[in-house]
């Protein structure tokens, strides 16, 4: 198998060849989507167990309960890693795995499963970036009120500690959260995550609250810390424009930037909620249940920020009828598309010249904020040869486009020091279920066959390209990263 041909990926290739030689490639999963083993071992149900049994709910009526077999093939799939020369392993720890009751004392089959994943990776020389919660909670959780419930934000610090307890000797680099607008909007608003709320006012107590959180467990990490560590949040963050140049579109687009962008970053990179958007929720009748000592707590200083990237959108505050305002009197913020884009298969516009406008936004309004590129990629209509192979001649585009976006960004001031492809292996996508493929390496389901698709020999050697062709070590990664620091 080669690389692609040179009209895929050529007109990009010069770009990014400007990323420095320590900058970081990796690819990205989350435990419920390629762990399987859900009843084995002392683990519980999360919301994610729950959610799967609701009809309708999830595509197909598929289940996280086989997954991709991780949770027996873990060591297979580190070598794999391994085999595709990425040096950063971005995974997450199933808090029912290793903490069943969402409570309480810690599981010792399921540390020991992650005790081996980090031995394994460090023993290739591969980076464990380790995400604390990508939306798994614990269902004696949500039963006891779940992220609309403060006490949920303490029950995540005791669990981020727990596992740090186990893990901190050798891990470095933490998440805490993975993308709060996903488990507060589409969990506890939209309805289409779990754990399939719909009330507004539980969705921005659900933010406030994983908020919260967030900052509990940086205290208390720091607080832990045996080595320095490298703190972070992960946001799925895009860009927002006014479909037309109308007054109304123009404030629907400010509507959907508090909402969707600044709700998100300003309390934890400024300490403070956009007071547009607490006069936008009180006309909605909603407060952000703040208390004293909040914003303090969720602006304990972090170390790099997390941005996951898929698409933007435009905005209007025109309903498909032509009223600016709804039944209720509700301002109308409506999202589009742009229109004439490439798609994926989901349907999501491919736009990597916004992921550049973004992330140089972040380092206009956010200074001094060091960013990596969490999760980006794309589901596209897989077709395997007899023997597996997937030609995705598609995906591999779009993974030279956005990193090319991300070299422009670094070239206009932005301080991006990574890049992890969502996902390494095809997996349970959410709603979705299996019908969706992002991997970099396709799955057969049915066999758990795992075949490396172009775009991860692309990848690979992309990455061996940029780093350079004697590589690096962990060490020396460490140490450029920290000169880039404090340049």
């Amino acid at each position: 198998m080669t690389a692609p041909a040179p009209s895929v990926t050529a007109q990009h290739d010069e770009l990014i060849d400007l990323l420095p030689p320590h900058f970081r490639f990796g690819a990205a999963t989350s435990a419920f989507q390629i762990e399987g083993a859900v009843a084995e071992d002392g683990r519980t149900p999360s919301i994610w167990d729950t959610f799967c049994r609701v009809p309708g709910a999830v595509d197909n009526g598929d289940t996280g309960d086989l997954a991709c077999d991780h949770y027996h093939r873990m060591p297979e799939d580190v070598a794999l890693l391994a085999s595709l020369g990425l040096d950063t392993y971005r995974f997450s720890v199933s808090w029912s795995r290793v903490q069943p009751h969402g409570r309480g004392p810690g599981n010792p089959a399921g540390l020991a499963f992650y005790d081996r994943l980090v031995d394994e990776l460090l023993s290739r020389d591969i980076t464990p970036w380790l995400t604390l919660y990508h939306w798994d909670l614990p269902q004696e959780l949500q039963d006891a009120g779940g992220w609309p419930a403060r006490d949920t934000a303490y029950r995540f610090a005791d669990y981020a500690e727990l596992v740090h307890e186990r893990l901190g000797d050798r891990v470095t680099h933490w998440t805490t959260l993975n993308e709060p607008f996903c488990s507060a909007i589409l969990g506890h608003v939209e309805g289409v995550h779990a754990p399939g709320g719909r009330s507004l006012a539980d969705g921005v107590a659900a933010v406030h609250h994983l908020h919260l959180a967030h900052g509990l467990a940086v205290r208390r990490l720091r607080a832990a810390a045996r080595r320095p560590l490298d703190l972070a949040v992960t946001h799925i963050l895009g860009t927002s424009g006014p479909a037309t140049d109308s007054e109304a579109d123009r404030e629907a687009t400010r509507r959907a930037d508090a909402l969707g962008f600044r709700f998100y970053l300003d309390p934890i990179l400024r300490g403070r909620y956009p007071q547009d958007l607490v006069d936008d929720l009180a006309v909605h009748g909603i407060e952000i249940p703040v208390r004293d000592g909040d914003l303090e707590t969720i602006a304990a200083p972090i170390d790099t920020l997390g941005v996951n990237y898929y698409r933007s959108m435009r905005t209007s505050g025109v309903d498909e009828h032509g009223a600016t305002t709804d039944a209720r009197g509700i301002p109308v913020t409506r999202n589009l598309p742009h229109g004439g884009l490439p798609v994926t298969g989901l349907d999501w516009e491919v736009m990597p010249h916004d992921l550049t406008d973004l992330l140089l936004r972040i380092a206009r309004d956010y200074p001094g904020t060091p960013v990596v590129i969490t999760e980006s990629g794309a589901a596209y209509e897989d077709r395997p040869d007899a023997h597996g192979f997937v030609d995705d001649t598609d995906r591999t585009a779009y993974l030279a486009a956005h990193l090319a976006a991300v070299a422009r960004a670094r070239a206009g001031g932005a301080d991006v020091r990574g890049y992890f492809a969502w996902s390494l292996l095809d997996n349970f996508e959410w709603a979705y279920g299996y019908d969706k493929r992002f991997g970099l390496v396709r799955v057969d389901y049915t066999t758990q066959r795992r075949t490396p698709k172009r775009s991860a020999l692309w990848l690979r050697d992309t990455a061996h390209r940029v780093r350079g062709a004697a590589g690096r070590g962990a060490a020396d990664r460490g140490a450029a990263e920290k000169r880039e620091g404090e340049s």
